[in-house]
Parts: C-alpha cells; structure tokens; sequence
C-alpha cells in the first residue's frame, strides 16, 4: 500500500527533500487520494487518472500539486490508445499545474520536444498555450532560481520569435 512508504516520505521530507511519487497512471483516482494523503507529494509523477473523478482532479488542483503528464509513456504502457485520448487539455483547463515530460525516452522512445508536438498536433495547443505550459514545467520543477530565470527567458523569445500560431511551427526550436 502507498501508506507504507508515508514514513520514508516523511524523513526525507525533514531531510529536505522533495516529494515526488508516481501515481494515478496504471492505478485509477483512488490512488492519487490515497498518495495525496498519505504521502503529500510535492509533485505527482503522472496523475493523468485523476480525470476520473472531478472530486480528485479538485482535489489536485486545489492541492496545488504540480502532475507530471508524460503522454508518451502513457501511450506505451496502454493507458491510452493514442496521444490524443491522454487527457492533458482537460487536465490544463480545469487548473491542474502541469509539468510536460517525456517520462523514459530510452524506454518509450519519445523525446520532450515530441509531447510538446502532441499537444499542438493533437490536443490544439497555440503557442501562447504551449509557451504556458513550459512555464508550468518549469513552475514545478525544483531548479535554483537562476536556471528557473534562464528558463523563463528562453520560453518568452520562442513565443516572441512566434509570427502567430502557425500548426507547422516547430516546437524543436524551443
């Protein structure tokens, strides 16, 4: 059960680190309930079936953790028939804090810049969304504020080098 592991939690919780378990991917919303109580994660590595239930994707989002979407690997361990039924836009509009990730890419095969081309390709994301989604990736992320600042920085010149939304652009030159 995910409640045996609330003790290590809790030591490297004290030691200063942070908490970021995988759930809510091959399990259902139940056991993004029972991670958030038992482990209060920081970030959620996947929690893409808190759709499930609006009172956990509430939950989560009320919560403030940041999930840590990696439709690729969704896809691969057939959670998802295709990267279009990974529920990211639904996860995006109801005010989940979403951090975009490749999850394993020797494993699955994908590369960052390819979950950032599923989301325009098949969720509909414009740049300006895309360029909000890389600042909700870095808003998660645990980097000291400097690398945050170069971060911020590279997202607003791609968006600014952006002539409009143009379908074809392509997010490798992020």
């Amino acid at each position: 059960m995910t409640s045996d592991f609330a003790p290590a939690f809790r030591i490297a919780r004290r030691a200063g680190l942070a908490s970021v378990p995988h759930s809510g991917e091959l399990l259902g919303p139940d056991a993004v309930t029972e991670t958030l109580g038992s482990l209060h994660p920081d970030r959620l590595g996947h929690g893409v079936r808190s759709v499930e239930s609006r009172s956990v994707l509430n939950r989560v989002v009320d919560s403030g953790v940041a999930l840590e979407v990696c439709p690729g690997s969704n896809v691969a361990l057939g959670v998802y028939r295709s990267p279009a039924d990974v529920p990211l836009r639904t996860l995006v509009d109801a005010g989940a804090t979403v951090a975009l990730g490749a999850d394993d890419p020797l494993l699955f095969g994908n590369r960052l810049a390819d979950q950032y081309r599923s989301a325009r390709e098949d969720h509909g994301f414009t740049d300006a969304e895309l360029a909000a989604l890389a600042r909700s990736s870095v808003d998660a992320s645990f980097a000291p504020p400097e690398v945050r600042a170069t971060a911020y920085a590279g997202i607003d010149a791609w968006l600014a080098s952006a002539p409009g939304d143009d379908p074809q652009r392509d997010v490798d030159d992020a």
